[in-house]
């Protein structure tokens, strides 16, 4: 049975022009009275929807909203987002219901978006603040067929998506922050964590989990990220399309897995040093286990930094926390 996203997407097709209750009802082959059920929800959900007797219904203001109907309205990629949506006005973490997609057998590409979380999460149990209807807050099911190790390049190659992302819409310097921020102005405007579960020494599935400040206002950062985080709408003073934004990063997040399942990391490798900054900058690293200081040289095939330290010896760093000098 047609539903209300077949309904909306009639509306779309009149742009502003009015269209009967009676023509959509004999397309959609339903009742008027159903056709009246869904646009109330429609309006319910956000929609402005106007109606006249004699002249039926007109599709107006669409909310910034990432309904699953907006994301996949002129997305141009072929799996991601393509099919099942999870959408939540408010859930715990998008990542901890992708999880339990995950193990439930959902297919890759799913895709869990939220419009705020209570409990969203970073790198090392980190709170992501996540006020409603400000950012995007999404993970998508992957379920690449590759070994354990190389898991780990899926958060560069996301982030390489996101900087580029980013550069298409605001004419600013978005560098990439190993292993995976996005900084402008040495400030934090999104985060990147990547889960994975393993099965007989081969990848289950891997979530990537996406949290970005888009029309986040000063005020709606914690106090004690005032300082250190920011967003598209406080760098520029402008409002921006989430859906827009989304589009475009599940477009070349799409286009980067596919280079990385088609074995050529090596090019995802060599862009993500542009895009880094980190090249050549002295740093300090806290590790899992201790500290390192020194100047970045390289990010070798698996992702993982070289370091060289004061005493001219090399570090290879698997983990950690990149402070500049």
């Amino acid at each position: 049975m047609p539903t209300k996203d077949d309904l909306l997407k009639k509306l779309k097709e009149a742009a502003d022009m009015w269209i009967s209750g009676e023509r959509l009802a004999a397309e959609l082959g339903i009742s008027r009275n159903a056709i009246w059920k869904h646009i109330k929800t429609l309006q319910r959900e956000g929609y402005k929807i106007e109606s006249l007797p004699k002249r039926g219904y007109r599709l107006g203001h669409l909310p910034d909203l990432l309904f699953p109907a907006e994301i996949q309205t002129g997305l141009r990629s072929s799996c991601l987002g393509q099919g099942r949506i999870e959408y939540y006005d408010e859930t715990d973490s998008t990542n901890s219901r992708a999880r339990n997609l995950a193990q439930e057998g959902m297919p890759e590409g799913t895709l869990i978006l939220a419009e705020s979380q209570r409990q969203g999460r970073g790198r090392r149990g980190r709170v992501w603040c996540s006020p409603k209807g400000a950012g995007i807050y999404l993970s998508v099911i992957l379920r690449p067929q590759v070994q354990p190790h190389k898991a780990p390049q899926l958060t560069l190659l996301a982030a390489v998506a996101m900087a580029e992302t980013l550069r298409e819409t605001v004419d600013l310097p978005f560098a990439i922050k190993w292993p995976n921020d996005i900084l402008v102005r040495g400030k934090k405007v999104c985060g990147i964590l990547t889960e994975m579960a393993m099965e007989m020494e081969q990848v289950d599935y891997v979530i990537v989990g996406v949290g970005l400040n888009v029309n986040t206002r000063q005020e709606d950062l914690l106090p004690d990220l005032q300082d250190i985080a920011t967003s598209l709408a406080i760098l520029t003073n402008n409002t921006f399309s989430r859906v827009q934004i989304l589009q475009i990063f599940l477009e070349k997040l799409e286009f980067y897995y596919n280079l990385f399942q088609d074995g050529q990391f090596e090019h995802i490798r060599l862009h993500w040093k542009k895009l880094s900054g980190l090249m050549g900058k002295n740093v300090r690293i806290d590790g899992l286990d201790r500290p390192f200081t020194g100047k970045v040289m390289d990010l070798d095939q698996d992702g993982f930094l070289i370091l060289k330290l004061k005493d001219g010896s090399f570090q290879r760093i698997v983990a950690g926390d990149v402070q500049y000098m």
